[in-house]
């Protein structure tokens, strides 16, 4: 699936800007810059330069468009895109500059611009606007939705137990509106699920705010959070809504919600009541109508315990619980995951790469993964950038040699176990190769057929499943 195309209209001489821009964008959207550096006004619409750009913008066909202009020649930017009057109009426009002026800042939100930013840049500010210009656009919003619905429980990949008990609860919980806890160790996909809710939800059409608690400086939570109103402390010229704002109507996610410090917690919780808070500096309440899904590598009750969540605010947060299992509890579905990023990152880096070899298999399924999902990924991603083989064999996987075995068992019941596993996971990988084709796999395998299919009802693997899950 193509990620929405995203285009910077660089008017500015001076490209630390744009640059700074790009780098933040291009994390998790296409990104195209086009430069136009001679000074432009009103009168510049029907000349070539105009011409150009009104050639250019539908040729690239942007979802969202950041004109990246000097202060000094903003009143003459935005009347030359008033003269364009064409489809550009209809796109949303996010204007950026070294620094505003407010009168100024204010004509081009009545006129032409969907949101504003001045320095410094930042992800937090950034990225989320563009996630909520691209849930409002006027892109045809049903097919958006579908999209995002489609791919937000295709993302979501395993057929273990413990995982499937939580993933299938949350067609479920996205239907209501109450706050969510989500727990797991770093990596086995909280976002993900968080994002999969969303889409699923009636706020699907509204923004999805994905905020990181511990990578924000204490001091600086309830200013991100909150906001600020103008003269709230000394570098605050201006207000700034915070990211109960930009969730407004839509969802915020908070990850590593014990990381934030007990104030922020405190007026966090009467904003999960009261569906009410103040800016820091502010006079009049705000209100705001959004579902807050959290999520924790922790274990909550004990961070209770030991101080770090207040406990009405975890009560309040844990109406709904879901955890996550680690991908060592879920080994038969590693094949699977790592399927679904060899095929991912073979089309994104063009790489002809069809498959893993036994010893791949093997030793993928052998290793514990204290990163979880996301490490997993970055191997099967690191293995296909350096294969220069149709097949990832064992000495492409990059992982240390040590393997976690549970030494409560015997050698006899560990090596059974292990058999077994072994057995319904390198099935699972070789139907998966080869488009479930019982013939090749078991070819592969080196089995006739017959055997092969006894091996699947011993295991029993749904062949079916599987051809639905690979589609």
């Amino acid at each position: 699936m193509k990620r929405p195309k995203i285009l910077i209209l660089n008017l500015n001489p001076s490209e630390s800007l744009a640059d700074e821009l790009r780098c933040i964008i291009e994390s998790q959207f296409d990104v195209e810059e086009v430069k136009i550096w001679q000074k432009i006004d009103a009168n510049s619409a029907s000349t070539d330069r105009g011409q150009k750009l009104a050639q250019v913008i539908p040729r690239i066909n942007p979802s969202v468009i950041f004109v990246v202009q000097s202060a000094d020649r903003l009143k003459d930017t935005r009347q030359f895109f008033h003269s364009l009057r064409i489809e550009v109009l209809k796109i949303p426009l996010v204007v950026v500059v070294d620094e505003g002026e407010p009168d100024e800042m204010i004509a081009w939100i009545r006129q032409l611009a969907a949101d504003f930013l001045t320095k410094p840049l930042k992800r937090i500010d950034v990225l989320p606007r563009v996630w909520r210009l691209l849930d409002q656009s006027s892109e045809p919003e049903s097919h958006l939705l579908a999209v995002k619905k489609q791919l937000g429980m295709r993302e979501l990949i395993g057929e273990s137990e413990t995982f499937r008990a939580q993933i299938e609860k949350i067609p479920l919980v996205a239907k209501c509106d109450a706050s969510i806890l989500i727990t797991g160790d770093t990596g086995t996909g909280k976002e993900l699920c968080a994002r999969a809710i969303h889409y699923l939800s009636p706020r699907a059409g509204r923004a999805f705010i994905p905020v990181n608690c511990g990578a924000i400086p204490g001091e600086l939570v309830e200013n991100e959070l909150f906001g600020h109103a103008a003269g709230a402390f000394t570098s605050a010229k201006t207000a700034q809504h915070g990211l109960i704002d930009e969730a407004n109507g839509g969802t915020l996610f908070l990850d590593e919600v014990d990381c934030l410090p007990l104030m922020a917690q405190v007026k966090l919780l009467r904003f999960l009541q009261e569906k009410e808070y103040r800016a820091l500096g502010a006079t009049k309440i705000a209100k705001a109508d959004l579902r807050v899904i959290a999520a924790s590598s922790l274990n909550c009750e004990e961070a209770v315990r030991e101080g770090k969540i207040r406990q009405d605010l975890y009560y309040r947060l844990n109406v709904i619980l879901l955890t996550l299992p680690a991908l060592r509890d879920r080994q038969e579905d590693i094949p699977l995951l790592a399927h679904h990023f060899l095929n991912k990152y073979a089309i994104e880096f063009d790489k002809q790469v069809t498959g893993f070899s036994p010893d791949a298999i093997r030793k993928l399924i052998l290793y514990n993964w204290p990163g979880n999902v996301r490490e997993l990924e970055h191997v099967i991603m690191r293995a296909l950038v350096l294969s220069a083989k149709p097949i990832i064999c064992g000495a492409d996987i990059a992982i240390s040699d040590s393997e976690t075995l549970p030494l409560a068992e015997s050698f006899q019941e560990a090596k059974n176990r292990m058999v077994d596993q072994f057995e319904k996971t390198y099935i699972k990988g070789l139907l998966l190769s080869n488009h479930c084709n019982i013939s090749r796999s078991a070819k592969a395998a080196q089995k006739n057929r017959r055997a092969f299919w006894e091996l699947i009802r011993k295991h029993d693997i749904s062949v079916q499943g599987l051809k639905s899950r690979a589609s």
